[in-house]
């Protein structure tokens, strides 16, 4: 971790970026990313599970919806208000609790599986982040994590959006939690298995425009770069995602399906 770098500052800027817009219109249509998951880690009823950077709760209703007794927590309260809301609508018994991925409020040990979709792979101190979910896991539980990868459309589209509103000296990319390798080295010592599978998630809009429509609106990374920029470099990034977009899309000239790779991790807790 690069000491130089001001992380509260980092974290407070971050929770301004995702309060912004509504994350769970974006969030929503990711919900079979956490139902997988959920059966990767074999999820058992009555187990205790821990949502970590929960957004709007994908991971949180899988396991509760698998009988689970779940703990979601985010440091963004808005964010939590949506996971909420969908829980009360399913009648899913939840607790919600505000909670930064870095100083879990919970006592070593305490759950039997814990769990985080493209979540804490935005914490900006990783190390801590892995230490604070390997603590907080009991020793022979589960670690469940779905990351973006750099190679992938969503780590593409960070790397543009870096190019045009460059991020603080010093922060790493949150893609480093879809390398395997990184992976390894962020939970060295804590684990006895480490299992990866590459899968991928399909964005499905109208069109190019259509997405970035989308998601200059509603999620907040986008909507804060393009906000941060006056129109002619504004209209730049625009031309930049719109030319990304195209050049994944396998959806033909009528639609746009972008698949975007990630990667399914269950991490076993040493004992």
């Amino acid at each position: 971790m690069n000491t130089s770098l001001d992380t509260n500052a980092l974290k407070a800027r971050q929770q301004a970026i995702w309060a912004s817009g509504d994350y769970a219109v974006i969030g929503t249509t990711m919900q079979i990313v956490g139902e997988r998951l959920a059966e990767a880690c074999d999820l058992r009823w009555d187990e205790q599970v821990l949502d970590v950077a929960a957004g709007n709760g994908n991971v949180t209703l899988a396991a509760a919806r698998r009988g689970c007794r779940v703990t979601s927590t985010d440091y963004v309260p808005e964010l939590l208000k949506r996971g909420e809301e969908r829980a009360r609508a399913e009648r899913l018994d939840v607790v919600f609790q505000t909670a930064d991925a870095e100083a879990l409020p919970f006592a070593d040990g305490t759950f039997d599986a814990v769990l985080s979709t493209f979540g804490v792979m935005f914490a900006p101190d990783q190390a801590q982040a892995a230490r604070e979910l390997s603590r907080v896991c009991r020793p022979g539980g589960r670690i469940g994590l779905a990351n973006w990868t750099p190679q992938g459309y969503v780590g593409q589209m960070f790397k543009t959006l870096g190019r045009h509103v460059p991020p603080p000296a010093g922060a790493l990319p949150p893609s480093r939690w879809g390398d395997e390798e990184q992976l390894r080295v962020l939970f060295e010592g804590a684990f006895d298995a480490l299992q990866v599978s590459r899968q991928l998630f399909n964005f499905r809009y109208r069109s190019a425009a259509h997405y970035l429509e989308v998601f200059r609106t509603w999620f907040g990374p986008m909507r804060t770069a393009f906000a941060s920029l006056e129109p002619q470099a504004a209209a730049a990034l625009e031309r930049d995602l719109t030319e990304l977009l195209n050049a994944c899309n396998v959806g033909g000239p009528t639609s746009l399906v972008v698949p975007s790779e990630y990667l399914e991790v269950v991490i076993t807790r040493g004992r």
